[in-house]
């Protein structure tokens, strides 16, 4: 059976969820509670887990085997005894977990339907791939919510090749969300080593209990990422690989420098008092992706490296923002940039880029002499549902990363600029040279809603440019 089969019956699932009166926005978190205990079982009869991590009482057959009133009755006070579990990491998945199906019924429904999937036959990342199918299915499904920052796998896949992660090294994402990163970096490492079997017991150990971590502001994200990296056998400290903060506050000060960071940051601009609130910042911004950008080459290791998907108005954003664009060129070698193709992020018109950057030492002046932009946005597809991106779509982009570079010229997509030419233009990255055919197709255009949603991205990019200008002049922006 393929992913996308059972993510399709996963999802026929919600349908006997929205008859117990269970919205959309719930049908994941409702799925997943329950698929943990089932797939913790499966995981572990397996040998895939070592060991149950559930106690005797909460595993998947003790609920099973019910039926009727007692069925429900046991399954909600299941929940409540995991969430009070003397496990941390299972206290910390099951934190506050509760459901909101009335009916027994639907309740055997669900777990005879679960039952009957043999996604395992499929050999996917389990839940990972199961979870991530079902936010790629809600965010298609409702235009909007929970796919603006969904990160489409292929991406990730391409992005965490060119990284190249290697045993015993440390892997952070400060965003991150439901582990996509982590999850495809740790993919890639026992890919490489027989599945860790390679290694010593000693660094097994590191791999499964130190060599990632992440951060999400979200708990009812932080607990579908704690899920993911569980049945992926990264178990992390006692706070397991993800934990729950705010990046942008106190609690990503506390992050450890790490050898390779990739992430994903949230887009837009803090509203109501939600901004930045470090003190170890050199530059304040209410600019989300500004701030975690800081934050990223703050917390490189020297030597370290970083890919980030960032939107275009980080890019060209004046004041603070190019403030922060010389601090990074000046910190880390810039090396690369991705002009993204638009259309790849759900229920977003925003255009998007991946920043490729290495850490320089502390003792190296003038980290960035050139950088490196390869245009994947002018005459591509619009992707969606008709053509959905995949990861050969990045193929001649990673052979022109880890090949001999060559500036193509002016009709190719792989350009090189020096850092006195970026200078020049005010230390702006937004550099586009392509004429995009597509553009001047008015039968092409974007959806309405996704115009106003691009066109509200450049107005916030806009409004942030102002504020700098009347910080800079002692004044206070409205």
């Amino acid at each position: 059976m393929s992913n996308n089969e059972i993510v399709q019956k996963l999802w026929n699932l919600c349908d006997v969820l929205r008859d117990d009166g269970i919205n959309y926005s719930d049908y994941v978190t409702e799925l997943v509670l329950l698929l943990f205990i089932k797939m913790e079982y499966e995981n572990t009869q397996s040998g895939v887990m070592r060991g149950h991590k559930l106690p005797e009482g909460t595993r998947w057959p003790d609920i099973a085997k019910l039926d009727g009133p007692n069925l429900l009755t046991y399954y909600k006070s299941t929940l409540l005894d995991l969430s009070q579990n003397t496990d941390p990491l299972i206290a910390a998945i099951y934190a506050d977990a509760q459901t909101r199906l009335k009916e027994p019924r639907h309740l055997k429904q669900l777990i005879s339907a679960i039952d009957g999937i043999d996604w395992f036959s499929a050999q996917r990342d389990g839940l990972g791939d199961l979870y991530e199918g079902l936010l790629e299915k809600n965010a298609t499904e409702t235009k909007s919510g929970a796919g603006q920052y969904f990160t489409p796998r292929p991406l990730i896949d391409s992005i965490v090749a060119l990284i190249d992660p290697q045993p015993g090294e440390t892997i952070q994402d400060p965003a991150a969300g439901t582990a996509g990163f982590l999850i495809a970096a740790d993919t890639w490492i026992k890919a490489k080593t027989d599945k860790l079997y390679d290694l010593s017991e000693k660094q097994r150990e590191f791999q499964r209990n130190q060599a990632f971590i992440g951060m999400e502001l979200v708990p009812g994200t932080r607990r579908l990422a704690l899920m993911n990296c569980l049945l992926h056998g990264m178990e992390g400290d006692a706070e397991g690989v993800i934990h729950l903060g705010n990046t942008l506050g106190n609690a990503g000060s506390g992050l450890p420098k790490s050898d390779i960071i990739l992430s994903n940051p949230p887009f837009g601009t803090a509203k109501g008092g939600g901004g930045p609130t470090r003190d170890d910042f050199t530059h304040s911004t209410s600019n989300k992706q500004l701030a975690f950008v800081q934050h990223i080459y703050r917390h490189l290791k020297d030597g370290g490296r970083a890919a980030v998907v960032l939107p275009d108005n980080v890019l060209f954003e004046a004041g603070v923002g190019a403030d922060i664009r010389r601090d990074l060129m000046d910190k880390c070698n810039l090396h690369t940039i991705l002009r993204l193709p638009t259309g790849i992020f759900y229920a977003q018109g925003v255009k998007t880029n991946v920043l490729f950057f290495d850490k320089v030492s502390q003792h190296a002046s003038n980290g960035t002499r050139e950088v490196w932009v390869y245009d994947l946005r002018a005459n591509m597809p619009r992707f969606g549902k008709r053509t959905p991106l995949t990861r050969n779509h990045f193929a001649e982009f990673e052979a022109a990363f880890t090949g001999q570079r060559t500036d193509q010229g002016e009709n190719g997509r792989f350009r090189c600029f020096s850092r006195d030419w970026i200078r020049e233009r005010a230390d702006s990255l937004d550099i586009a040279w392509l004429k995009d055919d597509n553009a001047e197709d008015a039968a092409d255009l974007p959806e309405p809603t996704v115009l106003a949603q691009e066109a509200m991205g450049e107005l916030e990019g806009a409004l942030a440019e102002l504020q700098a200008i009347l910080a800079e002049l002692g004044e206070v922006g409205e």
